[in-house]
């Protein structure tokens, strides 16, 4: 019954911003981690952030500094702020509740040179 929903995404400069939103419904996810992967065109799935039950966050190495992952409980929906954006993090973004074990149909990002 768990459904995700992502929005936000789309054709962005380098050097930009975007905030990809994710929406939960079913059940659940104030019990469960969250996070976000990509995949780019050639490329598997890779993990992007992660956030705990707790808050508690991580990244990838290319993503640290210029991402950042949050959560609101309350309204079961979780955020990637993507910031000084670059062409390689030109990908679909997906969002996965109990990472890797439920995930949304993606949103594609797309960064400009």
């Amino acid at each position: 019954q768990v459904q995700l929903v992502e929005s936000g995404g789309g054709l962005v400069q380098a050097g930009g911003s975007l905030r990809l939103s994710c929406a939960a419904s079913g059940g659940g996810f104030r019990f469960n981690a969250m996070g976000w992967y990509r995949q780019a065109p050639g490329k598997q799935r890779e993990l992007v952030a992660r956030i705990s039950i707790g808050g508690s966050t991580n990244y990838a190495d290319s993503v640290k500094g210029r991402f950042t992952i949050s959560r609101d409980n309350a309204k079961n929906m979780v955020y990637l702020q993507m910031n000084s954006l670059k062409p390689e993090d030109t990908a679909i973004y997906y969002c996965t509740l109990a990472p890797g074990k439920y995930w949304g149909q993606g949103t594609q990002v797309t960064v400009s040179s």
